[in-house]
């Protein structure tokens, strides 16, 4: 491979293509260096194993999932240097790919496994390591048929801010350019910002508008309140992100606190009841209680409506990859086939068919002997598996590439509800009843956590040129050492903290979203009630998006994410936009963009880093390092001004293009 004068992606990477015009990646397809070598399979495996246990035992101990696709990315450029033939950044890539399945195996396993020990049941190695695995791969399957309109067709239209982010990591490692020095300066800004917030608590991460005595009476008197997270790192996000997406995630955000939650409140705050799925008077809550027991279920129906048009949507690229798939069964010639450049090759549709024939098969095998008692069970908890798993691929993939955020947690939920609803009307309740519901859940779960998380490498190697071939193949790899890592480590954390407590255990880990899932199933299995009507809302609020042309699944997410979390990703939104038209010479603006999103994407790098370090030294010392600062009377006002720094750095860096 030759040496390039440049470490710059080419200048049509994140732009839409006109007519005629082709994307060249960072690699053509006519070079071949080398990807699958004995150091990038085994550093994958490696990494898979360290972050696999590492995610799991963060998430569980203190509710943190990390994405480990950055973290990897930078070991990885770093490892290149340790042997005397420099590794090639398709080898990065796939270290990458092959490493980012422990954090997606992980947020599908602790979603819901913890929740069978919180409820008093078992969960056995095997129904954990199987569980993880058939999700995992499930996940891999539905994706591949989607990946040339998600990466290819898709081009320059989604912006992908965290596969972004990555890429950039990986390119400027190449080389000590102007490029990697603009990217390692805000990696270091954005990570020890962010390191202070959450290791010293030297300033507030959220600014709320309580912080000022109007806000303060407002939130009171009529639950009306917005918040931002400070955190560098999401304003990175919301720089990639752009405006128009920004717009219309933050618009689903306003309904929710700004519409919906008032309303709720001023119907409701004299009637001293209970509504499920609350266990809270209305009367008792704030803003925050309304938004997590009411408001967000509506988001919850939009994120499902969503997901059912993105089928309806993509039903066409859909169709067209499974027919290949059974004409090349049938021995009936592709007319591609032979003529696919190494770029756009993936593994053969016949063999993806066949391959998510035989998961089923052995997903219904493993329900039937570890899950439910007879086939009538078994069949009707494969239905519900395959059918949730495959209409929310297109939610998680899509989610990903717009925000960033895969909304896992809610589709799981869902899941959970109609599982358990269907299984109650079967016949089946009791602990049985919640035991299946739950590993359903986590197949479902593992499987959306994948697909999100797998989108992001596709297009990570469609935007350097990998082959897809080799990530799709190796990918399967990293998801079976994930799925045995975290079968072990989940056994070895109940042994050792336990997820209840006991005599035994009498500091168990938080586990805070297994908790969740388990007060639901509770709920269900108890009371039957599920808010259909708040989903109906949702549903009903989705399709109106997409009747008057607005992308209904970033304004479900909006609505359904915390307002902290899309405040900043309008603010990044915001200046993103002033940078790439402030000047009336284009090329200037495209420049400043450029730079900006090498700036951000230092920020996201470098939050992810430091939010691990900062995860890590909070399990060693507890909270002796945090200072308490940001909790006194300053501490969001030091907020505000250290925000509105951070914002002009962003701002003024990108503009000095």
């Amino acid at each position: 491979m030759e040496k390039k004068d440049t470490v710059n992606l080419p200048h049509n990477a994140y732009t839409p293509l006109a007519d005629g015009e082709k994307y060249m990646p960072f690699v053509p397809a006519s070079e071949s260096p080398h990807e699958i070598t004995p150091r990038s399979v085994l550093w994958g495996v490696v990494m898979t194993v360290i972050f696999t246990a590492a995610a799991a035992y963060l998430g569980l101990k203190i509710g943190q999932v990390f994405e480990a696709a950055i973290p990897i990315a930078i070991l990885s450029v770093g490892l290149a240097g340790l042997y005397a033939r420099k590794s090639t950044i398709l080898e990065n890539v796939i270290i990458q790919s092959i490493g980012a399945a422990s954090g997606v195996i992980v947020a599908g396993a602790i979603f819901t496994i913890p929740a069978l020990y919180i409820l008093g049941l078992e969960a056995d190695f095997i129904k954990i390591f199987l569980a993880s695995l058939f999700g995992g791969c499930l996940g891999i399957l539905f994706l591949i048929p989607l990946r040339r309109y998600f990466c290819k067709e898709q081009h320059g239209l989604l912006p992908f801010p965290e596969a972004t982010a990555t890429t950039e990591v990986l390119v400027t490692g190449e080389s000590l350019s102007e490029q990697a020095r603009v990217l390692l300066v805000a990696a270091l800004v954005g990570g020890i910002y962010d390191f202070l917030i959450a290791t010293f608590g030297l300033w507030r991460e959220v600014i709320s508008t309580r912080v000022f005595p109007l806000g303060a009476m407002i939130a009171d008197k009529a639950r009306i309140v917005v918040k931002i997270n400070a955190g560098a790192a999401v304003l990175g996000l919301g720089y990639i992100v752009g405006l128009k997406y920004a717009a219309i995630i933050c618009a689903g955000s306003f309904v929710s606190w700004l519409v919906l939650i008032p309303a709720i409140w001023y119907f409701g705050q004299h009637v001293d009841i209970t509504l499920l799925p609350s266990e809270i008077p209305l009367s008792q809550m704030d803003a925050e209680a309304i938004f997590g027991s009411y408001v967000r279920h509506i988001g919850i129906g939009g994120i499902a409506c969503a997901g059912v048009i993105g089928i309806i949507k993509s039903s066409k690229v859909i169709v067209q990859a499974f027919s290949l798939g059974f004409k090349e069964i049938l021995g009936k010639k592709s007319d591609s086939g032979s003529t696919t450049e190494r770029t756009d090759t993936d593994l053969p549709m016949s063999l993806v068919v066949v391959m998510i024939f035989v998961c089923m098969i052995a997903i219904l095998v493993f329900f039937r002997g570890s899950v439910v008692e007879n086939w009538k069970f078994a069949i009707a908890a494969l239905l519900i598996t395959g059918v949730i798993a495959f209409l929310f691929t297109t939610v998680a993939a899509r989610a990903i590439a717009i925000v960033g955020v895969n909304p896992v947690s809610g589709m799981t939920l869902m899941t959970l509800i109609i599982s358990s609803v269907i299984l109650v009307k079967l016949g089946l309740s009791g602990t049985a009843g919640m035991v299946s519901a739950l590993i359903i859940g986590t197949v479902v779960c593992t499987a959306l956590s994948m697909s999100g998380g797998f989108v992001t490498d596709l297009k990570i190697g469609y935007w350097i040129g990998s082959t897809p071939f080799n990530q799709e193949r190796y990918k399967f790899l990293g998801t079976f050492v994930a799925a045995l890592t975290v079968g072990g480590v989940m056994l070895l954390l109940h042994n050792v903290y336990g997820f209840v407590q006991t005599p035994e255990h009498p500091a168990p880990l938080a586990a805070p979203q297994a908790n969740a899932m388990a007060a639901v199933l509770n709920v269900l299995f108890q009371t039957s009630h599920v808010p259909w009507g708040l989903y109906g809302a949702g549903i009903f609020m989705a399709l109106t998006m997409e009747l008057i042309g607005i992308a209904p699944l970033a304004f479900a997410l909006g609505m359904y994410l915390p307002i902290e979390l899309n405040t900043p990703i309008l603010c990044g939104g915001i200046i993103a936009h002033i940078v790439s038209t402030r000047s009336k010479d284009a090329e200037l603006n495209k420049s400043r963009k450029e730079k900006g999103t090498l700036v951000a994407s230092g920020f996201i790098a470098g939050g992810a880093i430091m939010g691990v370090v900062s995860a890590l030294l909070a399990l060693a010392f507890g909270d002796t390092l945090h200072t308490g600062i940001g909790e006194g009377i300053y501490g969001e006002g030091l907020s505000v001004v250290f925000y509105a720094c951070l914002c002009y750095y962003l701002y003024r860096y990108s503009k000095n293009a």
